[in-house]
C-alpha cells in the first residue's frame, strides 16, 4: 500500500508541502557536480568527507557548493562576492584538508574566517543530534573524595553510595520509580552486610522493586557498572539505569583467618582486607605495587619522572579545585561528628593533604632501591559516583537534554603483573567499537594508579600530556577503588565542557591484568 505523502515523518498531507519547503535536505556539492554532504535543519547533516565538515561553520549550502569549488584564489573571491565561478577545478574533497584550503583563499578575508572556523572540528564528522537506540548519560553526582580515616570514617560505603544516587537521580530530573535497575561496584565488601549495591538503592529512599547488582571488577568496577547498564539499554531490556560505584576503604575490616577453627599455641596474624581483597596480586603474591615497580624498570621511568609527574598531577588538581571545576560534578555530605555536631564536606580532601615540595624527599614504599611512594601512588580514599543512563528516545520522551552519549567501550587483559599498561590494550578495543581513531580524541582520562601507569600508557598510546589528566588524577584527587572508574567518566565530561570539545576517552587499568575503557561524545 502507498503511503500518502508526509506520513513517513508524522505530517498530515495537507501540511507536508509547508514542512518539506522548512525541512528539505539540502546537497552540498564539490566542483565536479557530486553530492557530497547533506545539510538539513531537521537532520542534521551526514557525511564522511572534507566536503560537508564546512557545515560546521555555519555555512548555508548555497555558500559549501561555492566555497568547495573554489580550489584557486579567483574562484575564493567569487564565492565571497557571491559570483558564480570561473571554472570547475578538480574535486579537492579527498586531496585537501580544511586548514589547506584556508590557506588558498587569502584573497578574501571573510570566506578566510569561515575556513579557520570550520578547520578546529574538520577532522570529526559527528552530530549532536541523538538517535532513539544511542546510549546518553543524563546526570552525573558524586561526593567528595575524604582521605583514608578522613570526614568521611562515619559512613559505610553503601551509605555512601546512597548520597550519590539521590543526587544523580535529581539532576536527571527523575522520580526514583523511574529507574527500572541498578549497576554499582564495589570492591571490598567485606563488613558491609549482603548485596552492597541494594543497600546503597535502598538507603537512598529508592522503591523496593529495583533491581540492584553489585559490579566487583576491581578498580575498573565502576566503569564496568557503567558498561553494562549500557549494555542493558542496548539490548532492550531497560530503557533507564543507574550506574556508579561507591568505596569505603577507611571501613574495611581487618581478618583473623584462623579464627573460627581457633588459635591454639602461639601468635596470630590480622590481616588487612583493603590490602589482601584490593591491593593484593594473588597470581604472584605480591603487593600490586611490585607491578608498578617493574612496569618502570621496563619502560625506563625514574623516581624523578614519577615525582615529576606526580606534582603536576597535584597542581592541576589543586588548581582545578580553587577554580571551581570540580563544584558541578559535587554534591556536599553532610557528616555528624562528636557531641552531635554536624559539618557539611563539599571538596576533595586528599589534594590539599599532602606538601608537593616534600615529594621528592619520601622513602619508597615497595622496594628499598625502587621509585614508587606514597606521594607518586595513588592514595587509600573514601568516596561515591552515579550516573543516569538510558536511551535516546526515553531522553527524548522525558525532555531530557542528555550530557554526553556514550559512543564504545571495551575490556582488556592480559599477564596480570602487566596490569599497569592494559589501558593501551583496551582503548584502541573501545574506539574499534565507536568507529573512532585515536586521532578523534581530545581529552583522555586515565587512572593514575601509579604515576608510573599514566607515563608508560601514554608512551605506548602516543598522547601527549597536555590532552591526559589534564585536571589533575587519581595521584592528587584520590582513587576510592569501587568510585574511581565512575569518577574518571564524569570528570572527562566536565573537561570537554570547559574545553569545548566533543570527544573523550576514559581508561582505567585493574587487578589481574585488565583494564576498561570508554569512549564519549559531549553534547550541545
Amino acid at each position: 500500500m502507498k503511503r500518502k505523502k508526509g506520513e513517513k515523518y508524522g505530517v498530515s498531507p495537507n501540511r507536508y508541502s509547508q514542512w518539506y519547503r522548512k525541512n528539505e535536505p539540502s546537497y552540498a556539492k564539490c566542483a565536479n557536480g557530486r553530492r557530497t554532504g547533506k545539510v538539513s535543519a531537521r537532520f542534521g547533516y551526514e557525511s564522511h568527507n572534507v566536503c560537508a565538515r564546512y557545515s560546521t561553520a555555519g555555512l548555508k549550502p548555497a555558500a559549501i557548493r561555492s566555497c568547495i569549488s573554489s580550489s584557486n584564489s579567483e574562484g575564493a573571491e567569487a564565492a565571497a562576492s557571491g559570483a558564480p565561478s570561473s571554472g570547475a577545478k578538480p574535486c579537492v574533497c579527498s586531496k585537501k584538508s580544511i586548514t589547506e584550503l584556508s590557506y588558498r583563499s587569502e584573497a578574501s578575508s571573510s570566506f578566510a574566517m569561515m575556513l579557520r572556523r570550520a578547520a578546529p572540528a574538520s577532522r570529526r564528522l559527528f552530530s549532536t543530534s541523538v538517535a532513539d537506540t544511542d546510549v546518553v548519560i543524563a546526570s552525573y553526582a558524586r561526593t567528595p573524595i575524604a582521605c583514608f580515616n578522613g570526614s568521611f570514617a562515619p559512613l559505610q560505603a553503601p551509605e555512601l553510595g546512597a548520597i550519590a544516587n539521590v543526587e544523580a537521580v535529581k539532576r536527571a530530573n527523575l522520580e526514583p520509580g523511574q529507574i527500572q535497575e541498578a549497576f554499582l561496584g564495589n570492591v571490598v565488601s567485606a563488613g558491609i552486610g549482603q548485596a552492597p549495591a541494594r543497600q546503597s538503592v535502598l538507603k537512598a529512599g529508592f522503591p523496593n522493586f529495583i533491581p540492584c547488582t553489585t559490579v566487583n571488577k576491581v578498580c575498573a568496577s565502576g566503569m564496568k557498572s557503567i558498561a553494562i547498564g549500557a549494555q542493558s539499554l542496548m539490548s532492550g531490556s531497560q530503557q533507564i539505569v543507574l550506574a556508579g560505584g561507591f568505596e569505603s576503604m577507611t571501613n574495611v575490616p581487618h581478618y583473623l583467618p584462623k579464627a573460627r577453627a581457633g588459635y591454639r599455641l602461639g601468635n596470630g596474624t590480622l590481616v588487612d582486607g583493603v590490602i589482601h581483597d584490593g591491593l593484593w596480586d594473588p597470581y604472584n603474591n605480591q603487593h600490586m605495587g611490585m607491578c608498578g615497580e617493574k612496569c618502570a624498570e621496563d619502560f625506563g621511568f625514574s623516581r624523578d619522572d614519577q615525582d615529576a609527574f606526580a606534582i603536576e598531577s597535584y597542581r592541576r588538581a589543586v588548581d582545578a579545585s580553587n577554580r571551581g571545576f570540580f563544584k558541578t560534578e559535587i554534591t556536599p555530605v553532610t557528616v555528624k561528628g562528636r557531641a552531635g555536631k554536624s559539618k557539611v564536606f563539599d571538596t576533595d580532601e586528599e589534594m590539599f593533604n599532602t606538601q608537593p615540595e616534600k615529594i621528592p624527599s619520601l622513602r619508597t614504599a615497595f622496594k628499598k632501591d625502587g621509585t614508587i611512594t606514597a606521594a607518586n601512588a595513588s592514595t587509600l580514599n573514601d568516596g561515591a559516583a552515579a550516573m543516569v543512563l538510558m536511551t535516546g528516545a526515553k531522553a527524548r520522551e522525558l525532555g531530557v537534554t542528555p550530557l554526553a552519549r556514550i559512543r564504545g567501550f571495551a575490556d582488556a587483559a592480559q599477564d596480570p603483573v602487566e596490569f599497569t599498561i592494559a589501558p593501551s590494550k583496551a582503548v584502541p578495543l573501545a574506539l574499534h567499537h565507536a568507529g573512532l581513531q585515536m586521532s578523534d580524541v581530545d581529552y583522555h582520562e586515565i587512572n593514575e594508579a601509579f604515576s608510573v601507569v599514566a607515563l608508560a600508557n601514554m608512551r605506548l598510546m602516543n598522547i601527549p600530556h597536555d590532552r591526559v589528566n589534564v585536571n589533575g588524577g587519581a595521584v592528587a584527587i584520590g582513587h576510592p577503588i569501587g568510585m574511581s572508574g565512575t569518577r574518571i567518566v564524569g570528570t572527562l565530561i566536565s573537561i570537554l565542557k570547559e574545553k569545548d570539545a566533543t570527544i573523550g576517552c576514559a581508561s582505567i587499568c585493574n587487578g589481574g591484568g585488565g583494564a576498561g575503557a570508554m569512549v564519549i561524545e559531549r553534547l550541545n
